[in-house]
């Protein structure tokens, strides 16, 4: 059974609390990525932004990204998976709440994020095909 660090993208780049909303913007786009985790001073995950956030809490909203943090955007205790859990538990959790992407933990540390893409690539695509009813409809999200 294969782990979220054998097909996790690894060395994810994070946006850190105090950078606005057009910061993580720009960094996604140099990236190709819809979505950062949300490092604090401590070099710990704080949260994950995505580019949906950004235009539907922020700028639809009417508020002005270059002047919103990343911080206020991260609710609650971020979703993540361990780097040793097996690419079944991943898949899980990502049902369970309702997520496409979960940042992979070593101890404290971010080393990777899984997405919805790496799951397609490593499961059955029956088991994707769950996956992406799951998100798409809402089920076992809070």
């Amino acid at each position: 059974m294969s782990t979220a660090r054998e097909i996790m993208t690894g060395g994810a780049e994070c946006a850190s609390e105090n950078d606005t909303l057009a910061d993580a913007a720009r960094k996604m786009r140099e990236l190709d990525v819809g979505s950062l985790p949300i490092c604090g001073e401590d070099n710990r995950l704080k949260g994950v932004v995505t580019d949906r956030d950004i235009v539907v809490r922020c700028v639809a909203d009417g508020g002005d990204p270059s002047r919103v943090k990343v911080s206020e955007l991260a609710q609650g205790k971020p979703v993540t998976i361990g780097a040793d859990d097996s690419v079944d538990e991943a898949l899980r959790t990502m049902k369970q709440h309702g997520v496409r992407r979960l940042p992979v933990i070593d101890g404290h540390e971010l080393v990777g994020m899984v997405s919805q893409a790496d799951i397609a690539r490593n499961l059955p695509e029956d088991q994707v095909g769950d996956l992406v009813e799951a998100i798409s409809t809402g089920i076992g999200t809070p």
